[in-house]
């Protein structure tokens, strides 16, 4: 159950194969201060869906580094009826720059059946280096964090890809920098627990690890709109399969154009 937060995190980060000079000019434009967007981590048990836990991230607007950044925090729990079973209280913040969306610091503070990791990163992007709080290290030009990767996808032009194409992307977590790739899938019509979309499809690239199988064996669904919100996430786990839905947001960007129907 470790990495609870990350089984969203991970899964909807995308970082475009382009040219170097586009990647680190891209800006944003399905984003804005203010917004926030909910998502309920439902575990699998046969045709039995146990509702464990939520992440909301939300995004805010403030000066670091004396520039204007995107404060942006996700904070990741597990009902209290689940707590006896596994706790979780995750918090990860990324600070992005709003001109270039670069992360100038990210910090990982999670609680997870008390597994505990505390790690503050400050990233000098002229330099190619993470400082973390055990050290420094090289990093690629205009690296991303967990967080700050999401966001940053939410402006892929996905126009550009064709069913099958894979699409790399690298980010800074615990001091390693992890090359992976996600598949575009397509486009399809999605039914999650709150409602129906014309969505985004694409499967990432996994590390096998304690929790999920090696491969591309989860699915990833972001709304097929200019805001590009995730939708759902399906994955076979070592016990069971988890589902990821969004159940709330507010202050989009644009008008919910992907959503059909809602329950």
């Amino acid at each position: 159950m470790r990495y609870f937060l990350l089984i969203i995190l991970f899964l909807t980060c995308i970082r475009p194969a382009k040219a170097q000079n586009d990647f680190c000019s891209i800006r944003n434009t399905s984003f804005k201060t203010g917004e926030s967007v909910t998502l309920k981590v439902f575990y699998a048990l046969g045709k039995m869906f146990i509702g464990a836990g939520e992440a909301t991230f939300n995004v805010g607007l403030e000066r670091f580094a004396n520039r204007d950044v995107y404060h942006i925090v996700a904070d990741g729990k597990t009902y209290r009826a689940y707590d006896w079973v596994f706790k979780v209280r995750d918090r990860y913040e990324t600070y992005l720059d709003t001109a270039t969306l670069q992360p100038l610091k990210f910090i990982r503070n999670v609680n997870e059946g008390g597994y505990k990791i505390y790690n503050n990163v400050i990233f000098n992007q002229a330099g190619h280096q993470a400082i973390s709080t055990t050290g420094t290290f090289t990093v690629p030009p205009c690296v991303q964090d967990v967080i700050s990767s999401i966001y940053y996808a939410r402006n892929i032009d996905f126009s550009k890809y064709k069913p099958e194409d894979k699409i790399p992307f690298a980010m800074f977590l615990d001091d390693q920098v992890y090359n992976i790739y996600v598949r575009y899938m397509g486009k399809e019509e999605i039914k999650t627990k709150f409602g129906t979309f014309r969505a985004i499809k694409f499967r990432p690239l996994l590390i096998k690890g304690s929790m999920f199988e090696g491969g591309e064996k989860m699915t990833v669904w972001v709304s097929d709109d200019a805001n590009k919100v995730p939708l759902r996430i399906e994955s076979p786990i070592s016990v069971g399969s988890v589902v990821v839905d969004m159940i709330n947001y507010s202050n989009l960007r644009y008008p919910f154009t992907s959503l059909i129907k809602q329950r």
